[in-house]
């Protein structure tokens, strides 16, 4: 068990409600699932520049990119936004691919959740199927909290971190992916071949998956996902903040898996 002072700090995103007096909505969900793993939950309201998201990741540990609304695909370059999106304010969507795309080059630990997956994705030049099952006659509804089965690929750091082959999963999307990003893995599908998870090859712990782990019960194997976002941020801290530890280069994957199999012990 962490001490306090050891507890890593782990920034999460949330929506913008808009109007008169803009708000940020984040879902304590999210931050409780963050607390449960032993990390302590930082909320980021989707506001300043670049150099304020640098300063910001700067100080953080692990980073979780929550669910939330539509794209508007038009403004992306990638199509007509279908008439049913629910779309994110212009300037959140903005302050997010910004945040996205100030990840390059950090060993930062970062989780993503349904937008958030599309969101990393989106960023690194993938492509999105914009509403089911419309634009996949053959796929099942995945709106309104479907619960439904993802088979995940072996020798993925998913697998090693889930510690199973498959898991049924709470699914609440229309929009989903139809390619993987430039440099991302695919780590699961659905029965119907669906991209449900995916991973960055060239990073430790950077992973997107389409369905979400917070809303699963407490036993789940979702848990661990938590649990091993906060113990690579842990990992990251202790590197980031230790000179010697610097020097030892790039955080790695096995070390990780070891942290979390003696978190288990």
């Amino acid at each position: 068990m962490l001490s306090p002072s050891e507890c890593p700090l782990i920034g999460i995103n949330g929506l913008l409600d808009p109007g008169e007096t803009p708000r940020l909505n984040l879902p304590l969900r999210y931050a409780e699932a963050i607390q449960a793993a032993g990390g302590i939950p930082v909320a980021l309201p989707p506001c300043g520049g670049p150099s304020d998201i640098e300063r910001v990741l700067d100080r953080l540990d692990g980073l979780l990119l929550s669910g939330g609304d539509d794209f508007d695909t038009a403004s992306l370059g990638l199509g007509p936004t279908h008439p049913e999106a629910v779309l994110t304010p212009a300037s959140k969507q903005d302050f997010d691919f910004a945040l996205a795309e100030s990840l390059a080059g950090r060993d930062l630990p970062v989780l993503g959740i349904c937008y958030g997956l599309q969101l990393l994705n989106l960023a690194a030049g993938g492509d999105l199927h914009q509403h089911l099952p419309q634009d996949r006659p053959e796929c099942g509804e995945h709106r309104g909290n479907v619960r439904h089965a993802v088979q995940l690929e072996p020798e993925t750091k998913l697998a090693r971190i889930l510690g199973v082959r498959e898991l049924d999963v709470i699914s609440r999307h229309h929009q989903a992916l139809s390619k993987a990003g430039r440099n991302w893995n695919v780590a699961a599908r659905d029965s119907e071949g669906l991209i449900e998870a995916v991973e960055r090859a060239d990073h430790p712990f950077t992973i997107g998956v389409q369905w979400h782990p917070e809303l699963s019960s407490p036993g789940h194997p979702d848990d661990k996902l938590f649990r091993g976002l906060v113990a690579a941020a842990s990992l990251f801290a202790a590197r980031r903040d230790t000179p010697q530890k610097r020097a030892q280069g790039a955080l790695e994957p096995a070390r990780i898996e070891r942290e979390l199999k003696a978190q288990r012990s």
